[in-house]
């Protein structure tokens, strides 16, 4: 116990089971949680209800910024979205989990509770066994930087919890975050996948996967 929270020290077996339970129980009542990606602190919450994307956003101080979507399985991808190019296939098997986020167009039916998207979201597959454990459970679940709008990403869960404090019921605390650099991301809603942000996915790395991957200046304009 924390100052009116619950933090579980996921490094332990025990206490990481009844983190996970009580993450999976808080999700599932639209309040938002604490736990680790690979290089910062997320906090997530259920990408199917308003409420819950609401009660996220408070928590950051009224962030209004697009929120991406995680999943615990590369099969949960196509039950989100429109269609999946080829390529966009190849890098799903060759990087996930693993940072890299695509964005891609989601099913017309889709009820999400992030807002005006667009018809686009932002997919990815951590490479985190807390956070993979929780989702495999949840479903996806709307995921952003466990700070607060403005404030460095965390890279500890008492840096998570020092920020948003009482307004997230559970933290999972895997220990520090070792991966520097965030994830890649490549839009996939083009006439051909376009890398947005070189993170920890280099764009050679994804040219050995899918050679057609180019950098912003080969988008197709609008219009």
């Amino acid at each position: 116990m924390m100052g009116g929270v619950i933090v579980y020290d996921c490094t332990r077996p025990a206490d990481r089971e009844r983190g996970v339970a009580a993450a999976v129980e808080t999700v599932q009542r639209a309040d938002p949680v604490v736990f680790p990606t690979e290089a910062i602190y997320g906090i997530a919450a259920d990408a199917f209800s308003a409420d819950a994307v609401a009660a996220l956003r408070r928590a950051k101080g009224g962030s209004n910024q697009d929120l991406p979507v995680l999943i615990g399985s590369k099969h949960t991808l196509d039950g989100l979205v429109w269609s999946v190019p080829p390529a966009g296939r190849d890098l799903v098997d060759a990087f996930w989990p693993g940072p890299l986020s695509l964005i891609v167009e989601h099913a017309p039916s889709l009820a999400l509770g992030l807002g005006d998207t667009g018809g686009k979201i932002m997919v990815r597959m951590p490479l985190h066994p807390i956070a993979l454990e929780v989702l495999r459970t949840t479903g996806p679940l709307a995921v952003t930087g466990a700070n607060a709008s403005g404030q460095p990403a965390p890279r500890t869960v008492e840096e998570a919890r020092e920020q948003l404090g009482y307004a997230v019921p559970v933290y999972l605390d895997g220990g520090r975050c070792v991966i520097e650099e965030r994830s890649s991301i490549v839009d996939l809603t083009g006439d051909r996948p376009i890398l947005l942000r070189e993170g920890a996915i280099s764009m050679d790395r994804l040219r050995e996967v899918a050679p057609e991957v180019g950098d912003p200046s080969d988008a197709t304009p609008a219009g």
